[in-house]
Order: C-alpha cells, then structure tokens, then sequence
C-alpha cells in the first residue's frame, strides 16, 4: 500500500468520523452536566430523516437554503427529544435510563414510518469545499484540508469544546453541575435550569449528526439508515472518559477501521459484505472492553511506574460523580 493510499484511507476516516464526532461531543456535554441521554440512536436516525425530507421537500429553493433548513429541522428535532428526557429526568424525576431506552425505540420506528415516502430517492449533498491554501500543505493538506464545511466544523467544535470545558468559567460550572450539584446551587447556579440548557444543546448535536449522515456521508435515506450508530456513540462518550479530545479520537478510531474494512471488501472479494460491514461494530466493542479489562491492568504493571501512570491516566476515567442522580432543587 502506497503512502497516497494511505493518506486516502486516513482522509476517508475522518470525513466519515464527523457525524459521531458531533454526536459524542452532544453526549458528552449532556453526561459532563449529569443528565443520561440514551435515545441517542433514535434520535440519529429520526434527525436524519427529518434532515432529509425537510432538504428535500425545499430542494426549488437552491443547495445552499435547502440544506441550511435540513440541518436547521434536525437540530430542532434533537433538541425536541432531548427536552423530552430533560422534562422527564430533571422535572419529573424518572429514570433517565428507561426514559432515553423507551425513546431510543419509539424514534427509530417513527424514522421509518414517517421516512416511507422519501426511502431511496435523490436528494441534496453537503458539496465538497478546499480550503485554499492549506489544501496544498504536503501531508495534511490531502488528510485534513480537502473535504466539506462539515468536517471543518466537526475541529472547530472538538477545540472550541475542549477549550470551554478546561479553560472557561461557564466550563467549569458545566463540570460542576455534574460532579458536585449542591455545591454549584449554594454558589448561586440554577443547576436544573443549567441542565435542561445543556440536555437540549447535547440532542440538538446529535440532530445534527444525523443530517450529517443523510446529507452527507450516507446521503439519502433508507429504513434504519444509521442503524447502530447511536450505540456506539455511547460507548465512545464512556472510552473518551467524558472529555471531548479523546471522544474525538475514539470517532475517528471507529472511522480508520470502516475505511480498513471497506479496503477489504475489495481485498477479499469471497468473504462476505455483510461480515465486513459489520466487522467494524464489533472490533471497537471489543476494542473498548480490551481497554477496561483486567488483564490490562496486569500489563500495566510491567511497565515503568512513570508510563503505566501515564497510559492508565489516558485509559482510566470515571463518570460525573452526580450523572444520572436527581436533584432536588429547593
């Protein structure tokens, strides 16, 4: 495989990685404030069909409007679901578990049904756009700088999220809403408000993550069009140890090894698509249980103390202290 090839591959897995990377970085605002969104798959896929059907229905108005009012309608969906856990875990206090569980199912069905009449029909795309200037930089010009608006925002929004969680004040309330409720209310913040605020910014990224899906990089629609996606979304939130770099990471790690087995369905014309195709689900499922398993602990303490410290501070991680626990706010 020549260095070209390679740089392809790459590039493809990280324009693909874009819509999880807006989906695990919505979840993981919504995690970091202490409300649980598991309708993450539902909500994917039932964005993805608004998305489309919305850009679809205005197409006569010209690419640029039409998609704009797509992901605009997706947005507005994710956050409408969203606000349904919110008002569910925060105002009536229910489990937030089985409430994002119920939604997860009931929106993917309505994806179908309400997607019916728009199922494998042409439709707009997100057109590709190169930066100039840095599309011509050796190496990272053709990795990173010859794509769409999309995955140029997807950095902005993994730098700008990394910044206000680390380096802002509101990050730090944003932090502490979901460790510590109590102490963040007797400092004077209106913690139950604060997380509805951020319950429904996390599920308007996952809507946009899904019109990133049906308006980009699995353009159109189809029954169950991002089946799958949701779930590993919540898997990745918990391997990136609720922090938005190593989400990101986790993303484009999911990205590298669907480019690898797409490269593979023409390196192995006898094995079947459907193995390949579903081969990546289940290496980063097993790639994340690795990662958390005992015997890695085992390895870990073969290593120098200074490195087994240092890769078990990046493997490591624990939750919110607070996620998922109701507070009462008297």
């Amino acid at each position: 495989m020549t260095p070209a090839q390679i740089i392809a591959i790459l590039a493809v897995a990280i324009a693909t990685s874009t819509p999880l990377i807006f989906a695990a970085v919505g979840e993981t605002i919504t995690e970091r404030a202490g409300v649980i969104n598991l309708s993450a798959e539902g909500t994917i896929l039932l964005s993805a069909m608004v998305g489309f059907a919305v850009a679809k229905t205005t197409e006569g108005m010209g690419t640029v409007p039409c998609l704009l009012l797509g992901f605009g309608a997706a947005a507005i969906t994710g956050a409408a679901i969203a606000l349904i856990v919110a008002f569910g875990a925060l105002t009536l206090q229910q489990s937030q578990v089985a409430i994002g569980f119920v939604l997860a199912l009931l929106c993917a069905d309505l994806s179908s049904f309400l997607g019916n009449p728009f199922v494998r029909i042409p439709g707009p795309v997100v057109p590709s756009f190169k930066l100039p200037l840095l599309q011509n930089i050796p190496l990272l010009g053709p990795l990173l700088f010859q794509s769409d608006l999309l995955v140029y925002c997807s950095y902005l929004l993994i730098i700008g999220t990394a910044f206000f969680f680390y380096r802002t004040r509101p990050g730090l309330m944003l932090r502490a809403i979901g460790e510590q409720p109590a102490a963040a209310f007797v400092r004077g913040t209106n913690v139950v408000l604060m997380r509805y605020l951020y319950t429904l910014l996390g599920g308007a990224l996952m809507g946009i993550a899904g019109a990133a899906f049906s308006l980009d990089f699995k353009a159109g629609w189809s029954h169950r069009h991002t089946a799958g996606y949701g779930w590993i979304v919540l898997a990745i939130v918990i391997f990136g140890g609720w922090n938005p770099l190593r989400a990101a990471f986790g993303c484009y790690l999911f990205g590298i090894l669907q480019s690898l087995a797409s490269v593979a369905q023409s390196a192995l014309p006898n094995v079947p698509t459907q193995v390949l195709t579903v081969a990546p689900f289940v290496l980063m499922i097993l790639f994340l249980v690795l990662t958390s398993s005992e015997w890695l602990e085992r390895l870990l303490k073969r290593l120098p103390p200074a490195v087994s410290r240092s890769i078990g501070q990046m493997i490591h991680s624990t939750p919110p202290a607070a996620l998922g626990r109701v507070f009462q706010q008297d």
